[in-house]
């Protein structure tokens, strides 16, 4: 991969990751706001239930959070855009697809199919 393509990921990635801490801060600051009081307990449970489901995107946030820091540190090593299974290059159409990833696509296609076997 060139300088050019390993520039353009870590700026893709560097948004990317400005945007999740940004949302992650608005998320925080909207569960400190003081609390409606809600008499009917359907509407309370419909604010419950959106706070739940909000907090469950935002743990999937913070996972690819941290997954965009190791493909920002594997640019920074130098060993981004290459499988950690068999050490080929990733093709830069998987790259642009998931950024983050860490195996090419023959080796991530037979880890599903083992985990699929194994009924993962």
């Amino acid at each position: 991969m060139n300088k050019k393509d390993i520039a353009y990921f870590k700026e893709l990635l560097a948004n990317r990751l400005e945007d999740l801490l940004s949302q992650a801060d608005d998320t925080v600051s909207g569960m400190t706001t003081p609390k409606e009081n809600f008499p009917d307990p359907t509407d309370r449970a419909s604010l419950e239930s959106d706070r739940n489901f909000m907090l469950r995107i935002r743990d999937r946030e913070s996972k690819l959070i941290k997954k965009i820091k190791k493909a920002l540190s594997r640019i920074e090593s130098g060993t981004f855009g290459l499988c950690e299974k068999c050490g080929e290059d990733i093709s830069k159409k998987r790259l642009n697809a998931r950024p983050v990833t860490t195996q090419c696509i023959n080796c991530k296609t037979k880890e599903e199919a083992f985990e699929k076997a194994l009924g993962l």
